[in-house]
């Protein structure tokens, strides 16, 4: 107790914390400044985990490598996510790779693709260019070209580059397992290890003259693959398909490959 002139008082004119003269007060400050810290981690882990989560979504897909390259307007970087809807493209010189669950694509110079996801699935439309892509199976990345789908043929992984000669012929080839091309329920495979050039409108090659358009590929006159239905028609390209074949490999492949 204290004298003031007077009166008493039962504590002194300084303020001061209860928790400074209570027993549990340094426990309770320390117990205090752990609970802000284990918020914290459990918040950064919870975002850490969302971004992951999100950019690992079945199909959609992470950039890997960007060489001279776009997604949309904006200049392809490592680390990119790519959206349904997303343009991709690539300038002369230019190159794109980019990942998505058990699938890989890659854009070489002057190419270009719209990404889309097809029943969940990665997928692509190709424009204009070559796409060489490399999946699980055939329902894990489909190509999509002028009318044409493109895909690993069954549950054994592939590997494929597609070109766009002209909204009518494209030239397909597959370095790895095999593919299978679909136009509406015309459905053909691909081996591993041959190139074709691919006519997608085959009543109007029927009236070009006999042999011309396939004398005008390199190799050996070959007849085209035909089904019953012929809703287009494969023609071998031969000299072609082991060069393809390395390089694809090389591309996407090689553990060296970015």
């Amino acid at each position: 107790m204290i004298r003031h002139k007077g009166f008493y008082t039962l504590t002194g004119t300084t303020a001061a914390s209860i928790l400074e003269f209570s027993p549990l007060g340094e426990a309770m400050a320390r117990l205090r400044d752990l609970s802000r810290i284990i918020a914290a981690v459990v918040l950064s882990f919870g975002l850490t985990a969302a971004s992951i989560s999100s950019a690992s979504t079945p199909g959609f897909g992470t950039v890997v490598y960007a060489l001279h390259a776009h997604v949309g307007r904006a200049a392809a970087s490592v680390g990119t996510t790519v959206f349904s809807g997303d343009s991709l493209d690539t300038e002369e010189l230019g190159s794109l790779q980019v990942r998505s669950a058990a699938a890989r694509l890659l854009l070489p110079a002057t190419s270009r693709v719209t990404w889309s996801t097809d029943a969940g699935t990665a997928a692509a439309t190709l424009k204009n260019g070559t796409a060489i892509f490399s999946a699980a199976n055939a329902k894990s990345f489909a190509l999509y070209a002028s009318t044409a789908t493109i895909r690993a043929n069954g549950d054994a992984p592939a590997v494929g580059s597609v070109s766009i000669v002209n909204p009518r012929e494209l030239r397909v080839s597959c370095s790895r397992g095999s593919l299978a091309i679909s136009v509406d329920d015309d459905t053909k495979t691909i081996s591993e290890g041959t190139a074709y050039r691919v006519v997608l409108d085959p009543d109007q090659e029927q009236q070009t003259a006999d042999g011309s358009a396939q004398n005008s590929w390199p190799g050996k006159r070959k007849e085209p693959k035909k089904s019953g239905k012929d809703k287009f028609l494969l023609f071998v390209i031969f000299g072609s398909a082991l060069a393809t074949g390395i390089a694809l490999y090389y591309a996407l492949e090689s553990p060296d490959a970015p």
